[in-house]
């Protein structure tokens, strides 16, 4: 019996992660990672890191970063606590989709994750408070390799369903894009 239901969404790569809870009157059991599952569905490294963060406040927004190669990464994300409205940027060079995003809520309630393949610019912002996402890397984390895109980029036209009310010295330092970017490559 499959416990992750792994489907493709609008852009090359980037799949929703559905995970199938068994419950009765005590409460639930919950698959949060099966490498069996996704290597079939195209996992292909083992986890490197697992990261757990909290946000106290709604409205927070964190992001949106990627890696570049060779410590590019996929990453599964899920929401643990609260609810998110998650985000991956197309940052692949030569992408017919570069630029393009993607945004789903995941919630605590509806079990959804999304998978980020290398190339992909990840971010979210909270929408309610004491929020906890988990993260699953298939590659550890690199100082040196980090990027990241200014979330409130108008070239990006990221449609933030809450005002922003906490964003990191980090993340607004980010410059705006200019026509050189012409992407990563993953």
């Amino acid at each position: 019996m499959s416990r992750l239901e792994i489907s493709d969404t609008t852009l090359a790569g980037l799949k929703q992660v559905r995970r199938q809870r068994l419950g009765d009157a005590r409460g639930f059991l919950s698959r949060l990672f099966c490498s069996d599952e996704l290597a079939v569905a195209g996992w292909q490294r083992p986890i490197a890191q697992v990261n757990h963060t909290f946000t106290a406040q709604r409205g927070t927004v964190r992001g949106l970063h990627f890696q570049h190669a060779p410590h590019a990464e996929t990453k599964l994300v899920t929401c643990l606590r609260g609810e998110v409205w998650d985000v991956a940027v197309d940052v692949r060079q030569g992408s017919p989709t570069f630029l393009r995003w993607h945004a789903q809520r995941l919630s605590a309630e509806n079990g959804l994750g999304l998978w980020i393949p290398p190339g992909f610019a990840h971010g979210f912002q909270t929408l309610t408070e004491d929020v906890e996402m988990l993260y699953f890397h298939d590659a550890a984390h690199a100082a040196q390799a980090e990027g990241g895109l200014n979330p409130v980029d108008d070239r990006l036209a990221l449609d933030w369903p809450l005002p922003i009310v906490g964003l990191s010295a980090r993340d607004q330092a980010h410059p705006a894009l200019t026509d050189e970017f012409k992407g990563i490559q993953s």
